[in-house]
């Protein structure tokens, strides 16, 4: 395995994760740590699509968007962590509990994801995550998810 980077950029970020625009919804993933945990950084502007509907005259950050943004960046831990940059893998959510919505996200926050690995290895991943703005926390959540390396 090669040394693996404690910093995701855009682009290595897209280099592990399929989503693109409107659904890739992490910026930069920073303090890797293999197997264990990540922080992700997600900067929250006026014109993502969400915000034309959710709600107009009162844009905030759909709920369900701000749990993907932290399953993204347990994606990118993955991915660095199993040295998977290029390959061809996807991770599916298999459940979400104990969610909790605690501030709203809006235009101009800068979203603090961070992610710990609660059962690491095989296909079945576990994880907590807590997004922050600020020393705020927004929501947080258990989530697991399947890795699914395709063959070839």
């Amino acid at each position: 395995m090669s040394e693996q980077p404690a910093i995701a950029d855009i682009s290595l970020i897209k280099r592990i994760l399929p989503h693109r625009y409107p659904f890739l919804l992490v910026d930069l993933v920073r303090d890797i740590r293999i197997n264990d945990s990540a922080v992700g950084i997600k900067n929250v502007t006026v014109n993502e699509p969400h915000f034309q509907g959710h709600f107009p005259e009162a844009p905030i950050m759909p709920g369900v968007t701000i749990v993907e943004s932290m399953a993204q960046t347990a994606a990118v831990m993955v991915g660095i962590s199993l040295d998977l940059v290029d390959k061809d893998f996807l991770i599916y959510f298999m459940g979400i509990d104990k969610c909790r919505f605690r501030r709203m996200v809006v235009p101009g926050d800068v979203l603090e994801l961070h992610v710990k690995a609660l059962r690491v290895g095989g296909k079945i991943w576990k994880f907590e995550g807590t997004a922050r703005v600020g020393e705020e926390v927004a929501a947080t959540a258990l989530f697991t998810a399947m890795l699914d390396l395709k063959e070839g």
